[in-house]
């Protein structure tokens, strides 16, 4: 027999050329008995169970008579890197919860969790001030926290005592899958940062903020991940020091992936991206290779309830479910998912269409995301509404959105049918103001537990005069006596001068991209006035002093924000009449402008 050593040939076969050195990754089991017999997901196992034994989770007892006994199984993962290669195998003993009885194995669940807003809003802090922000994780954080209930759960499969198999565990710590594993971990973690000075806010309660002397440090938590930022690097490296001594917390460098987002950082600025995750969402679908689309959704009408069923309602679920986590860091498609999501009891075929119309805009725009421009050290809250007026045919309610700026950052925004029927268009206009001042006088007392001043009265962009005149004057007529309550909750807010609703031209109105499709052209421009682009585009929000501005014949609609120095005069003049100090009533304001 010939080959190639014995014909002196030992260069390597072309036909193996593409076959990788790289260890094999083994698959995910689907049983315990298969994991043990694989190394990999037997060593994730062991040190699952390890970990289990230090923390004193639980002590082996007999079996009570007729005692309720929470079954378990092993749930194993791949953990990846943000580039997608494989960071460990991991593996977790999780109890079956729902065989939990009610007041008897637990009581309260409820647990909270940072919003997205106040996530932007804390980046936007600390980019503005420069500051470090760091990355956090706990691990196995639900077994540290504390059980108030009598639980019995079964030895895990593969590491049973051999000297007591018929024993059963009396748990001392809480396991994953409890009902009440989540509310004992925040109970112990909220304690703890209470001990070394922290102080939840009134306006979200995870997020803690520390206050020493002039140093300041803010604290995120989701869960198990945490965002740690402060004034200076001693104060940050003290707090996690205390953190790490007290739970097994693993500092991850700076802020780079967290909650499925990609953080980049530059200078004074933030880009947040979910590219990965888009990317991993259309090939789920099956839309990796389909044609893009310039815009999430077209102009045309409002769909009804009507038209032949999906084949497959729990696919057309789990793609629309999918789309709206994407709309964390991407606000030019949350109209568009919100429509989508309206249907997902009971979705036609028309409404699959419309799902696969944001895939497609997606998979054009992968790369795209939010920046995060640093707030300045007088920052301003400006926000625009917009209402689509009886824009449902089936309920003829109306859509209402909001996009909130802190200073040249989109920190907040909304896309929401209004829960009741407006008899007219003011009436509409003026509930989408009512709920875009709602926020931001949430988002003034979140950056007033956060020791930031806001001087300027918030501004309240809105295109419709008739909701501009009825915020500052005392009409009462049988159009709008039965909205009296919004009437009476924003015009206090003008009287106190924390608050001035501004008339603003319907072809500036950002917020019409919360309420309804546009034009390619219009959209693309309002696109970019959310902030929302690739990671080396310049915004139209972003007018940091890099940025230069643009040519008469290069733009594409008009921008009209006065944080920009792009903004006509006649925004100019809005800004010189209407941005007054808070509280500052005694300051006459004339007439809207841009009319």
């Amino acid at each position: 027999m010939v080959t190639r050593a014995r014909d002196g040939i030992h260069k390597p076969n072309p036909r193996y050329a593409m076959v990788s050195d790289a260890p094999e990754i083994s698959p995910i089991q689907t049983s315990a008995r298969a994991a043990l017999r694989d190394p990999n997901w037997k060593a994730a196992m062991q040190r699952e169970f390890n970990a289990l034994q230090a923390n004193h989770t639980w002590r082996l007892v007999p079996r009570p008579a007729r005692a309720n006994v929470v079954t378990g199984k092993w749930v194993f993962k791949h953990k990846h890197n943000p580039d997608g290669s494989l960071d460990r195998y991991k593996a977790r003993w999780v109890v079956r919860g729902f065989t939990q009885r009610a007041g008897i194995d637990f009581s309260e669940t409820f647990t909270p969790v940072v919003k997205p807003a106040t996530i932007r809003t804390v980046l936007t802090i600390a980019a503005g001030k420069r500051w470090s922000v760091r990355q956090l994780d706990v691990s196995n954080a639900f077994l540290h926290g504390h059980l108030d209930e009598r639980v019995l759960c079964q030895q895990p499969i593969g590491f049973v005592d051999p000297t007591q198999p018929d024993a059963v565990c009396l748990l001392s710590r809480s396991l994953y899958g409890l009902r009440q594993a989540p509310r004992a971990w925040f109970t112990r973690i909220a304690g703890f940062l209470h001990a070394i000075g922290f102080v939840a806010t009134r306006s979200d309660s995870s997020l803690f903020v520390l206050r020493r002397g002039s140093a300041t440090a803010y604290l995120l938590l989701y869960v198990d991940d945490m965002v740690l930022t402060a004034s200076s690097d001693a104060l940050l490296r003290d707090i996690i020091n205390k953190l790490q001594a007290e739970f097994a917390v693993k500092d991850m460098g700076p802020l780079h992936f967290f909650l499925g987002v990609d953080v980049r950082r530059c200078g004074t600025d933030f880009f947040l991206s979910q590219t990965k995750y888009a990317e991993e969402l259309l090939e789920r679908a099956g839309m990796v290779n389909c044609k893009p689309a310039a815009t999430p959704i077209d102009t045309k009408a409002k769909l009804p309830s009507s038209g032949a069923a999906v084949q497959d309602p729990s696919e057309y679920r789990s793609i629309a479910g999918a789309l709206q986590y994407l709309t964390i860091t991407r606000p030019d498609i949350a109209y568009a998912v919100q429509q989508a999501c309206l249907h997902m009891h009971d979705p036609r075929d028309c409404h699959f269409a419309i799902l696969k119309r944001i895939q497609r805009y997606v998979r054009g725009t992968t790369s795209h995301g939010l920046h995060l421009h640093g707030v300045p050290s007088t920052p301003t809250i400006i926000a625009y509404s917009d209402a689509d007026w009886a824009g449902c045919p089936d309920t003829r309610r109306s859509t209402s959105g909001y996009c909130i700026y802190l200073g040249n950052a989109l920190v907040s925004w909304s896309s929401k049918r209004q829960a009741t029927v407006s008899r007219s268009s003011a009436e509409a206009e003026y509930r989408a103001v009512a709920n875009a001042v709602a926020e931001c006088i949430w988002l003034r007392q979140l950056l007033g537990e956060h020791y930031v001043d806001v001087p300027s009265a918030t501004i309240a962009y809105c295109d419709n005069i008739s909701a501009v005149h009825m915020s500052k004057n005392p009409v009462h007529h049988r159009r709008t006596k039965h909205i009296e309550l919004d009437i009476h909750f924003v015009r206090e807010r003008v009287a106190l001068g924390d608050l001035r609703v501004v008339h603003v031209p319907t072809d500036q109105q950002f917020a019409d991209v919360m309420t309804k499709g546009l034009p390619t052209v219009t959209f693309s421009a309002f696109r970019s006035s959310l902030t929302v682009g690739p990671p080396d585009a310049a915004t139209a929000g972003g007018d940091n002093g890099s940025m230069q501005p643009e040519s008469s014949a290069s733009r594409t609609a008009p921008i009209c924000r006065c944080a920009w120095s792009m903004r006509p005069r006649c925004c100019m003049r809005a800004e010189r009449a209407h941005v007054v100090h808070a509280h500052d009533v005694r300051l006459s304001l004339p007439g809207p402008p841009c009319m």
